[in-house]
């Protein structure tokens, strides 16, 4: 079991990997304590060997690992790749490209939604993963042996299966399929921290105009201060706390003191002057310049029965071409095509083709569902 500590020997590593057609990628990280995901350790494989490399060894600079992930010839295979994507993006500003997640082939080939690294090993590599060290704590120094032998089987494994998926996806000639779902994937905004949006994942339930201002607001400040200080948000004022702070904007020291869970150092140090001074410019701003109340999501008229119908269509297509359904259509999506809307992703590209084509024919009263015997078949419908 190959460890990494060096720059020497990483760069040595990395060398003989810039000549492969692809790699398999994966990273062991904490962020229980942090805001930012600590990368922990870093397990890379080419066809022949794989290493795992100490991404905390004082003695490192991770920088021919970057190259390697920048490199244009070299494919990045993944599994569920969107954490390990987000730690790269933090650290360098740029995405693996090109890239490949097994998870998502896997999806594409049938082996149902989101499926498990584990899972695709049994099948496709005949190995078992011992999940024991799974949530060890991977800052901790030394590593053991133990935790080097899982780490490394996320590498190795992986070869065997993305080289099958590949095949099979070159077999079914679906590959532009996952060309477009990596494209997805490689989009720099998914993993774009906008502390002025923050505000949004708290939910509030209508909040007025002024209150906006407040959620707004603190929400950023929150997101800032907690990425400074490299804690989780929740550290440094929780959700509940910024909702009953808006909801009752607090004008002095004694008031804020009610919000409950609130200490008293936070109440009366820096953090709590700066929640007074956001609710006090919030309270300044002329009702005429406030933000418009949020208009509430669209009320759609879903018909029940259309709904049930389109869901056993996307069921037997799916069947059919060997595909997740979660993949191909949401039950948003779903609701939203009984309600008459056609701005959902499932009538584009190869969805349309699985999916979206007949689903449309099927609410145009083209196309009919019949059971016969144990199996449902689609039959045209004469005008």
């Amino acid at each position: 079991m190959q460890l990494i500590t060096t720059t020497d020997a990483l760069a040595a590593f990395c060398d003989r990997l810039g000549e492969a057609d692809y790699v398999t990628v994966d990273t062991e990280f904490m962020r229980e304590r942090t805001y930012w995901p600590q990368l922990c350790l870093v397990q890379l494989g080419g066809p022949d060997e794989a290493a795992a490399i100490d991404a905390l060894a004082p003695e490192i600079d991770l920088a021919p690992l970057y190259a390697v992930l920048d490199n244009p010839s070299v494919l990045k295979v993944f599994h569920a790749a969107r954490q390990d994507l987000e730690i790269f993006f933090n650290k360098t500003g740029r995405l693996p490209n090109p890239l490949f997640d097994t998870q998502v082939a896997a999806m594409v080939c049938g082996f149902g939604d989101q499926v498990a690294y584990d899972t695709l090993a049994a099948r496709m590599a005949k190995a078992r993963i011992d999940k024991s060290s799974r949530f060890t704590d991977w800052s901790r120094r030394p590593l053991s042996e133990k935790q080097l032998h899982y780490a490394l089987a996320d590498v190795t494994h992986l070869r065997v299966v993305y080289e099958k998926l590949r095949d099979r996806l070159e077999k079914t000639h679906r590959s532009a399929w996952i060309a477009e779902e990596m494209a997805i994937l490689r989009n720099p905004a998914t993993f774009q921290v906008q502390p002025e949006l923050a505000w949004r994942r708290l939910k509030p339930r209508n909040p007025s105009p002024r209150a906006i201002v407040v959620l707004r607001e603190l929400a950023a400040w929150r997101e800032r201060e907690a990425q400074r200080v490299d804690v989780p948000r929740q550290r440094i004022l929780r959700d509940e706390q910024i909702l009953e702070i808006a909801a009752h904007l607090p004008k002095s020291v004694a008031d804020l003191g009610h919000t409950r869970g609130l200490g008293k150092g936070f109440v009366e140090g820096k953090q709590g002057q700066v929640v007074l001074e956001v609710i006090a410019r919030a309270l300044e701003i002329p009702e005429a310049e406030l933000p418009a109340r949020e208009r509430p999501a669209e009320a759609l008229q879903v018909p029940g029965a259309v709904v049930d119908l389109l869901k056993v269509l996307l069921r037997l297509r799916c069947d059919a071409a060997g595909v997740a359904t979660r993949l191909v259509a949401s039950s948003d999506d779903l609701d939203r095509l009984a309600a008459g809307k056609r701005d959902v992703d499932c009538l584009h590209g190869w969805r349309a083709e699985t999916f979206g084509n007949d689903a449309l024919r099927l609410i145009a009263g083209e196309l009919a569902l019949a059971l016969k015997g144990d199996n449902i078949e689609l039959i045209d419908v004469v005008a």
